[in-house]
């Protein structure tokens, strides 16, 4: 069962966190917002992308009201089975080095994304699930060609429902 919300799991001194969403789009419609710099571009931030595995991902996320050294993020693509999985490195000032990985499963008329950052600190985990809930949402608006949400307007009206918590087991 899918939720808008996300998780997060520990693993000892890292964590996990992990979104599951149903889209009501078709799995190559979601796989080209996730790899089609243009439409990435527009949902999380300008990027470029050499499409296949040990190719490089490089973007500039925006939104973090942050300097954009601290926002570029940059690494190789780990994983590239299309439409299916983008698994690359998200290197990134502030947290180091981790993992984003992407699995799209075709689901009726629709598509099951699920989404995991791996490797982060447990302290960065809080403070990226309201981030990538907001991304997520903009990705969702930009499928649907609807208006997308402000990144900053969006991580703080989710933000209070994450609450530090932890969503799931230490591992």
């Amino acid at each position: 069962m899918t939720s808008r919300t996300g998780t997060i799991i520990r693993h000892g001194s890292t964590a996990t966190i992990r979104f599951e969403r149903r889209l009501p789009y078709p799995v190559e419609a979601v796989w080209a917002a996730l790899t089609d710099p243009a439409q990435r571009g527009r949902w999380l931030g300008p990027t470029t992308i050499d499409p296949r595995q040990g190719g490089r991902i490089e973007t500039v996320a925006e939104g973090p009201t942050v300097p954009p050294q601290h926002r570029s993020i940059a690494g190789r693509i780990l994983a590239w089975d299309p439409p299916r999985l983008l698994e690359h490195e998200w290197h990134q000032s502030l947290i180091g080095e981790t993992v984003v990985r992407y699995e799209l499963e075709a689901d009726g008329d629709g598509t099951l994304l699920r989404f995991s950052h791996s490797g982060l600190r447990p302290r960065d985990a809080g403070g990226f699930m309201p981030g990538t809930h907001a991304y997520l949402d903009r990705l969702e608006a930009l499928l649907g060609n609807a208006p997308l949400p402000v990144w900053t307007q969006r991580y703080a009206e989710v933000q209070p429902g994450y609450g530090g918590a932890w969503s799931g087991p230490a591992v």
